[in-house]
């Protein structure tokens, strides 16, 4: 039998369990939705010229971050404009904030009642970054500055303060409606809600990105690009399975007449602790330039100049240098606020867990930090490089900044599925004792 034999037989095997079966429709059944809202115009906007603009310009630039977890929908003024991103932002912000605060830092240690009310505080804050991106959006649109390169009006009535309210309400109720969906996923489906529908998002442009590149340089290019692909794929999966095992042995306790402990585990440190949040970090920063030449209307500054030679198209050594040196440093700091030695070690400590010839305490608090600092190097330096596919593709083959195999893309696309499959053979060992792909 064929290994995709076995692969389909899997397949096979979840649909023919009745609870999963339900489940991954239900998942197919959101992500329908999901797609439909992010084709649906938002009311107020001239759909046949924003359609002449989006065929005009690239899609890079500005918004090509956020547009990318649109799947499209934001240079199209759709109801599901904004994307996942508001979200993903104030999900950031509130992990931040959990370090800093004290009053967060104690509601996350409550536990599940803690965090439920953490994720509400995250509901807020998505509902009040959504309002601040759908004006800003609306105004560019207004002012014909969205799409840039193309003067046509993107509104039917640009005048009118009555379609600016209805189009900012219109995308932050669409942002709403995105975060129920995700949490019915979680709730109902397979998986990461959230995440699914981010990577359904970040999967929805990638067809027509490949299909440009073959358009633009033939075939031989195209089919260079495809094999690069397959090659950076198999990498991420490898560097983002790769994790260090450290080995803890909990010591036999007797607490009344009963015996507890004795049993050994490990903490898993991932090669790539931080995930995708580095790359969003160091993207989202270096967008400032040119929002800032966005909103400037002089061009004879020298520091105008200066911006728009280095930091405005991606394609120069200096932006490239800084993009790696900025995920870097955000790699060390997000593990830094994620990961706490000290107090995995007291957790360690507290229940009569010890790593097997390390003391208990600050020895082993030191030891974790030591691992931590060497784990993390090569994890900065894979998404770093992963992170500069498109920016060198940009260069060798004239492609835009959301070449299909980015490391934005590719990071997303890899992890979600990696998660998923997951879910998916854990519930099936629960039924079948057998594995998804065995």
């Amino acid at each position: 039998m064929t290994k995709e034999d076995l692969v389909l037989g899997a397949f096979a095997n979840a649909f023919r369990t009745p609870d999963l079966r339900k489940k991954l429709l239900f998942v197919l059944l959101i992500i329908v939705i999901f797609r439909l809202g992010s084709q649906m115009p938002t009311p107020g906007v001239h759909v046949a010229n924003v359609q002449a603009c989006f065929q005009q310009i690239e899609n890079d630039g500005l918004y090509g971050l956020i547009n990318l977890f649109s799947g499209g929908a934001l240079l199209q003024l759709t109801v599901f404009a904004l994307g996942i991103m508001p979200y993903i932002t104030a999900s950031i912000i509130l992990q931040l904030l959990v370090v800093v605060i004290p009053r967060l830092e104690a509601l996350k240690k409550e536990g599940q009642a803690g965090q439920t009310k953490i994720t509400q505080y995250t509901r807020y804050l998505t509902l009040g970054l959504a309002i601040l991106q759908a004006t800003g959006i609306t105004a560019l649109a207004r002012n014909r500055q969205l799409l840039q390169g193309c003067e046509l009006p993107l509104l039917h009535d640009e005048d009118s303060l009555l379609t600016m309210v209805v189009m900012v309400v219109t995308m932050t109720a669409g942002t709403a409606v995105i975060m129920w969906l995700g949490e019915l996923i979680t709730d109902r489906g397979i998986g990461n809600g959230m995440s699914i529908l981010i990577f359904t998002q970040v999967v929805a442009t990638f067809p027509s990105s490949l299909w440009g590149v073959r358009t633009t340089n033939g075939w031989w290019i195209f089919g260079i690009v495809i094999v690069v692909g397959l090659v950076l794929v198999a990498a991420v999966i490898f560097i983002e399975q790769a994790q260090r095992r450290i080995p803890v042995q909990y010591a036999r306790r007797m607490v009344g007449r009963r015996m507890f402990g004795g049993s050994s585990t490990y903490i898993p440190l991932k090669v790539n602790q931080a995930g995708i949040i580095p790359v969003i970090f160091a993207s989202s920063l270096l967008y400032l330039p040119a929002l800032a030449l966005q909103f400037n209307q002089r061009g004879d500054s020298w520091w105008v100049t200066f911006l728009n030679t280095y930091f405005v198209q991606g394609d120069h050594p200096l932006y490239m240098a800084v993009y790696f040196a900025l995920i870097i440093f955000f790699t060390y700091f997000y593990v830094a606020i994620t990961f706490n030695p000290t107090e995995v070690a007291d957790n360690m400590k507290k229940y009569g867990g010890f790593i097997p010839g390390i003391r208990a305490g600050k020895p082993t608090e030191e030891y974790l930090s030591y691992v931590l600092s060497r784990i993390t190097a090569p994890g900065a330096l894979y998404l770093g490089l992963i992170s500069l596919v498109p920016l060198i593709a940009f260069v060798l083959i004239n492609a835009n900044q959301n070449f299909p195999f980015g490391g934005t893309s590719i990071l997303i696309m890899v992890g979600v599925a990696l998660d998923t499959v997951k879910q998916i053979e854990s519930q099936l060992q629960q039924r079948n004792y057998e594995g998804f792909l065995r």
